[in-house]
């Protein structure tokens, strides 16, 4: 690979001032062709954390409009929309600056999204080559499961007397088949291998799945992406789509798939114009078939080589934090080298703090955290990261006894919560009669309807060419016959002429008018919730067709629903409690991570393979690196046993992670914060008296 050293001159073009040499030379990669664009080959940028990723990649993308690369020649893939849209933002202003509000107003970004978005857009317009209806539904992960479901039932596969995976499970299984590119065996061996004795009716399970699909004209997530595969496979409608670009550019590269670099090699084989920005340290997201080897062997997929830019000047933390994050993935297998550099010198080194056992670390955590409240640090400046969600349990018990609030990260998004998802299957049923999840879903919300009234509705409408006014011919059983023809009406209403035309957001209110008394039947917290709709109906505003709004809220919904939220937070402050995967991306003054110990850092579900143990050192990597001023680590020596008396001390000793070298210690204080002896007055002995044990020891033998 050819690597771009850090020392070059810096470019004279203004738009780049404010980036360091390294970012420039990344922003400003290729030749420029006469103020008509820009010539480059294929190009990594190795972005360490804290180094000003997203700053550099704005400005790559903003250089290239500068140039006078056309905007709708460009493609932006991200891994969430908001993401794309910060770096829309991002950009504009840039080019604003640069060239005035004139053309800034044109250089907004056609095709920027993420890879599902991306596709989801492609397939509706080759729909009709893919054996496609150009209205095709997408489920989301809980309608997936929810038919996945359906169909494991009518297989009789729910009733067997040995335990069959659930549905969430088979989906998990199906869905690491279709991103890792890799065989059911292999799935269910390296990751599944409880579901061994299944692998034929899983085979049939996902084969009758498939089939109801596109029955259905509906596409999951993962299907979003294997269609887009199938297209570009096709080396003319790849030339066609990769013709279309002249810069194609990944976000977060490190987090990509087979199916996903497979799609992006097969619109550049050459790599021309090509950008990819991530951090192979950073690579944690394997349990969602994420690579790490797309980003370590990118360079190598083309000749010549891609170029290699590295960002290593830090923006966030001191250097003695990041001296011990260096040495930390220094002793990994496979990376690229980068050495994280801070003019920041303020700051004590790390600290890694053994305590006695679980209830000591929660002790000295909140202790920590008040004494740097006292100190002028905010809570919420403040956080507590752990490897998995019930290693906070003690703590969150503690910080309720001394009064201290706090926030954790997690909970079911707002596609998820029942109101929301049943308002939105009425408008899934009229943008496609085919989808059979939501019909499902909206038949029994009325009374009397269960699974056999609603399959035989189904049929009656399969038989009528799915003409949903056909329903007014069914016969609804007696308890759901006041509430029938409305239902009707209201689908009619949807599905006729013009429906998703602009305006379309009329429909909302009819909707809400209709599932009211539903609502108020079948949930409780009903103000709520009727607030959660009257939101939906202020997000659809924003989207001038109803299949563009249910799609992307489909694909990038928003993080919370009404019946999610918890007590009203009515307090001046808060902590903030998160695993490490969730915090990814954050940043904090004070970070303390939990449970530093063998089991948990690596997990104890991780150490069969060399390579799951380095995601787990990229994990702790990533908690680390989360700190701008102070950070400590807790390693507790003893772990309670559970199942006990209350009274019981029965417990099992820790080992110290395996990641914490005698080297890493060297960079870091040690410290241990333990409490009296219940039976010492807490004195030290007085005695000149010296007992040569040891001696005595050798001598029995």
């Amino acid at each position: 690979m050819q690597s771009v050293s850090t020392d070059s001159p810096a470019t004279a073009d203004p738009h780049l001032a404010s980036l360091n040499a390294a970012q420039r030379r990344a922003a400003s990669f290729g030749q420029p062709v006469d103020g008509c664009g820009v010539e480059a080959g294929p190009l990594l940028v190795i972005a360490g954390a804290g180094t000003g990723k997203t700053m550099t990649l704005a400005h790559r993308v903003a250089h290239l409009l500068v140039e006078g690369v056309p905007p709708e020649r460009i493609l932006l893939l991200t891994f969430s929309r908001r993401a794309a849209e910060e770096m829309r933002r991002r950009v504009e202003a840039i080019v604003r600056r640069t060239l005035g509000e004139a053309r800034a107003q044109g250089a907004r970004l056609r095709w920027a999204g993420t890879f599902h978005g991306i596709g989801n857009r492609l397939l509706r317009h080759f729909a009709r080559n893919l054996g496609l209806d150009p209205g095709f539904s997408v489920l989301d992960r809980g309608d997936a499961a929810d038919l996945l479901d359906v169909v494991r039932h009518e297989r009789g596969l729910s009733a067997r007397q040995r335990r069959f995976p659930a549905k969430d499970t088979c989906l998990a299984i199906y869905s690491r088949v279709v991103n890792t590119q890799g065989t059911l065996e292999e799935v269910i061996d390296r990751v599944f291998p409880w579901c061994g004795d299944w692998q034929a009716e899983l085979r049939e399970l996902f084969r009758h799945y498939v089939t109801r699909k596109q029955q259905a004209q509906a596409l999951d997530y993962d299907d979003l992406l294997l269609y887009w595969q199938h297209l570009v496979d096709e080396p003319g409608f790849a030339a066609e789509i990769g013709g279309w670009f002249d810069h194609i550019l990944v976000d977060e590269y490190q987090d990509t798939n087979r199916l996903q670099a497979h799609i992006l090699q097969a619109l550049r084989p050459d790599g021309r114009g090509v950008t990819v920005v991530g951090d192979d340290a950073q690579s944690i997201y394997s349990f969602r078939a994420a690579e790490v080897d797309n980003i370590l062997g990118f360079p190598d997929r083309f000749m010549p080589a891609a170029t290699v830019v590295t960002l290593e000047q830090n923006y966030r933390s001191t250097q003695a934090l990041l001296d011990t994050a260096n040495r930390l993935i220094a002793d990994g297998d496979r990376y690229y080298r980068k050495n994280l550099f801070s003019d920041r010198c303020d700051g004590d080194r790390p600290a890694y703090v053994t305590v006695e056992d679980t209830d000591a670390e929660a002790e000295s955590v909140v202790a920590a955290i008040l004494a740097q409240r006292e100190a002028g640090l905010r809570l919420r400046d403040q956080a507590v990261l752990f490897r998995s969600s019930h290693h906070s349990d003690r703590l969150e018990l503690e910080l309720v006894r001394r009064n201290i609030p706090y926030v954790k990260y997690g909970g079911l998004k707002f596609l998820e919560a029942g109101h929301v998802k049943d308002v939105l299957a009425v408008l899934k049923w009229a943008e496609n009669p085919k989808n059979e999840v939501a019909a499902f879903r909206i038949l029994k919300l009325l009374p009397g309807v269960g699974p056999a009234f609603a399959r035989k509705a189904f049929e009656h409408l399969q038989l009528a060419d799915h003409r949903l006014g056909s329903l007014g011919e069914f016969a609804a059983p007696a308890a759901a016959a006041a509430d029938w023809p409305a239902l009707v009406d209201l689908l009619q209403a949807l599905s006729g002429p013009g429906a998703d035309a602009p305006g379309w957001q009329s429909q909302l209110p009819a909707v809400r008018r209709w599932y009211q008394p539903h609502l108020e039947r079948c949930y409780d917290n009903v103000e709520t919730r009727a607030a959660d709709i009257e939101q939906l109906e202020l997000i659809a505003g924003r989207y001038a067709t109803r299949e563009r709004f249910l799609t992307e809220l489909t694909l990038d919904p928003p993080s919370a629903a009404g019946d999610e939220a918890g007590d009203p937070l009515l307090d001046e402050d808060y902590l903030v409690l998160s695993t490490v995967h969730s915090a990814k991306g954050q940043e904090w003054d004070a970070v303390y991570v939990l449970n530093v110990t063998d089991g948990s850092f690596p997990s104890e579900f991780a150490t069969g393979r060399s390579e799951q143990i380095e995601e787990e050192r990229r994990l702790l990597y990533v908690a680390m690196t989360r700190a701008r001023q102070a950070l400590s680590l807790y390693a507790p020596l003893r772990f309670h046993v559970t199942q006990q008396r209350r009274d019981g001390d029965r417990h099992v000793y820790g080992a110290r992670s395996r990641f914490m070298t005698p080297a890493l210690l060297e960079s870091m204080n040690a410290q241990f914060a333990g409490r009296p002896d219940a039976g010492s007055d807490g004195r030290a002995g007085t005695s000149p008296i010296r007992i040569d044990v040891a001696s005595r020891m050798r001598e029995m033998w």
